[in-house]
């Protein structure tokens, strides 16, 4: 199962920073290849949603929940479906902000992609989650 990790420094608060990423609807904003998140229920550790996503140009279609959820902390979410996957989110206060680290463990649908395009995947996921981190930073440094 491929891992990516990454880390940035985000100039907003860490209750901030941790509200906006922990909301499955802003994914919408900050992931470019969510299309759709639905069926959002519960909340805090009790959260649950489906969502559609494009790896590569390809559709598939999951549903998460959160396994873990430390207000201000952590949050992990599991996902289950067309791309099995785990994101952990960390946060803590630095400076005049947040450090918030990211770790993407997913698999790769090797039967639907192919195994010759299993490393270019592996390349452009590292490229989309660096935009992930990007595009949080964007939204919250205001």
């Amino acid at each position: 199962m491929p891992t990516i990790t990454k880390s940035t420094q985000i100039k907003a608060s860490v209750e901030k920073v941790f509200e906006y990423v922990s909301d499955p609807m802003t994914t919408l904003e900050w992931i470019p290849s969510m299309m759709e998140v639905s069926d959002v229920t519960g909340s805090g550790a009790d959260l649950h949603y489906h969502w559609k996503y494009k790896m590569v140009g390809i559709p598939f279609d999951g549903e998460s929940s959160f396994r873990e959820y430390v207000p201000n902390e952590r949050t992990v979410v599991e996902g289950k479906g067309g791309i099995p996957n785990k994101i952990t989110w960390t946060f803590k206060p630095h400076e005049s902000g947040t450090k918030a680290n990211i770790e993407v463990e997913y698999t790769i649908p090797v039967p639907v992609l192919g195994k010759f395009a299993e490393k270019l995947v592996r390349k452009r996921n590292e490229r989309e989650v660096d935009m992930w981190l990007q595009n949080v930073k964007e939204r919250l440094e205001v």
